[in-house]
């Protein structure tokens, strides 16, 4: 079992944000429909309920494994298990997606770093010389007063 079985924890520490479930609900209804706020709450809870589900299945897949680090595969495993098969495929569309976008990200700061023009030795040796002139210059800037006050003072006693 794992360490999480649903005990006592605030209800916001383990919830999605009202506000973005909320939106989410305004833009999946037809204009002409009005969705009270005791409904709203409903799905914001039943949402809350299936992702803690999903959660624990993922979990508990994983611990079969001896993993310890839930993975997409436990992710779509649980679904398999819990009866979400029809799911599965989408669920995989959107986290090859967000791969893709990933791997986009990582291209671009790398790209980043090469539109630099210095290697990435030179670049250490300007981050090291930043530092020490920034050293330099706080030590410029203590008086003998504070300076005496960041070094011990010797007691003098035998």
């Amino acid at each position: 079992m794992s360490d999480y079985e649903g005990g006592p924890a605030a209800d916001d520490d383990l919830s999605l944000p009202r506000a973005t479930v909320y939106k989410l609900i305004g833009e999946m209804l037809p204009d002409d429909i009005v969705c009270a706020k005791d409904t709203r709450d409903l799905l914001l809870d039943c949402c809350n309920e299936f992702i803690h589900l999903i959660a624990s299945e993922s979990n508990e897949i994983c611990e079969k494994e001896a993993k310890k680090t839930i993975a997409a595969e436990h992710v779509l495993a649980a679904l398999h298990e819990l009866g979400f098969e029809k799911y599965v495929t989408e669920v995989q569309e959107a986290y090859n997606e967000h791969r893709k976008q990933q791997t986009k990200d990582r291209g671009r700061k790398s790209a980043k770093l090469n539109q630099l023009g210095m290697s990435e030795e030179e670049l250490l040796r300007s981050q090291e010389l930043l530092f020490a002139q920034a050293r330099m210059r706080l030590q410029s800037q203590e008086t003998p007063d504070q300076a005496s006050e960041s070094t011990p003072a010797s007691t003098g006693t035998q």
